[in-house]
């Protein structure tokens, strides 16, 4: 009886990791060996950006509402605080768009918490 090697789920396999190194440079597209190897460092960076963009945008959202705070007269922690203690539902990607792009809606808000 001849031995089976499975070509077929092989070459579907190795044909959707070439169709992921589509556009690489040199070997890294159309060398299997390398091609592997590429494909498998960009899904890294891919999982690992996914986490990082979130960290990045909580990190702009807080520098533009501690622009917005100190424009009237609080710290960034201290507003944060002021937020948590009335109880107010604004998460800090809403405090942020008011904070650039509505100044008045935003100054009502502070104004609000500061009562």
């Amino acid at each position: 009886m001849p031995r089976a090697k499975n070509a077929v789920a092989a070459r579907a396999r190795r044909k959707s990791t070439m169709k992921l190194a589509k556009g690489y440079f040199g070997r890294r597209k159309n060398v299997w060996t390398v091609a592997k190897n590429a494909v498998e460092k960009g899904l890294v960076y891919a999982y690992q950006g996914r986490k990082q963009k979130k960290r990045s945008f909580r990190a702009l959202w807080i520098a533009r509402i501690n622009a917005g705070a100190r424009i009237h007269g609080l710290s960034y922690s201290q507003f944060m605080g002021l937020v948590h203690a009335k109880g107010l539902q604004l998460n800090r990607k809403v405090l942020a768009d008011l904070a650039m792009n509505h100044p008045e809606a935003f100054k009502a808000v502070v104004e609000a918490v500061k009562k």
